[in-house]
């Protein structure tokens, strides 16, 4: 069976989720539900770190989901460290989901401060999942410091775009090391599918399942699109041409000599 593992953890889903926006914990926990997700991420400043069977946790079931804080709206690496400690300490996993986003009106991470966090968070025993701009040379870094994932953006949070990033993805996925996690502006299943057909190892997707009609419905349709896409990537896409080339051949048609 083709699974996704991240250090060392086996994983039957390669789509994770996110629980922000949902309009209400029902909807939140029929989508994850639907999705087949294994891997669940929750923002940090969201919840009460002291008391973490609050409203929203508890529609989710932890011994189910693997559940990802994430340390969105830290501005700089020691505000992200120290998200990621409160929450280790108040019982989660060591596994952090890394987020530096100082500009609040695109959202893009900080590159420097994202190294500077995870060489601080993998020495102190965090399994780091980065969420980084499509910046293959930052993904070597953080590789090399030890981080479990790579997280580059198709787009930025939110907008729907798809991979608006695709050539540098490619190049990330070229040169990974670790799994690569496409995050972030992925609005349509055909977004995921693209990705996935790309070689990514696994797609993050919240928006797009949270502002839909039918949340449910749709984190089926994108259980889909990274199912079809992951198993064309393996059964090996043709390459793009520029001529047309017939699929037919045109010599010895219906036997003329």
């Amino acid at each position: 069976m083709d699974r996704l593992t991240i250090a060392g953890r086996e994983f039957s889903s390669r789509l994770m989720v996110g629980t922000g926006k949902f309009s209400s914990n029902a909807a939140m926990q029929a989508a994850i539900e639907a999705s087949g997700s294994e891997i669940v991420t929750v923002a940090l400043r969201r919840v009460d770190i002291e008391n973490l069977q609050d409203d929203m946790l508890a529609h989710i079931d932890r011994e189910k989901y693997l559940l990802l804080p994430n340390t969105s709206g830290a501005r700089d690496a020691d505000e992200a460290v120290r998200l990621a400690r409160l929450a280790r300490a108040a019982g989660c996993e060591p596994w952090v989901k890394l987020e530096v986003t100082p500009d609040p009106y695109y959202l893009l991470p900080d590159p420097i401060e994202t190294l500077k966090a995870a060489e601080i968070l993998v020495k102190d025993g965090f399994t780091v999942l980065p969420y980084i701009n499509a910046d293959p040379v930052l993904a070597k870094h953080l590789q090399e410091a030890g981080t479990a994932t790579v997280m580059p953006l198709g787009a930025p949070i939110g907008t729907n775009k798809g991979v608006r990033t695709r050539d540098q993805i490619g190049i990330i996925i070229e040169q990974a090391l670790v799994p690569v996690v496409v995050d972030a502006g992925l609005g349509a299943p055909s977004h995921a599918a693209e990705a996935m057909e790309m070689g990514a190892d696994a797609v993050l997707v919240n928006t797009a399942l949270a502002v839909a009609r039918d949340p449910a419905a749709m984190s089926i349709a994108f259980r889909k699109g990274v199912e079809a896409g992951r198993e064309a990537f393996l059964a090996g896409l043709g390459s793009e041409k520029i001529k047309a080339e017939a699929s037919s051949p045109l010599t010895g048609f219906l036997r003329d000599e």
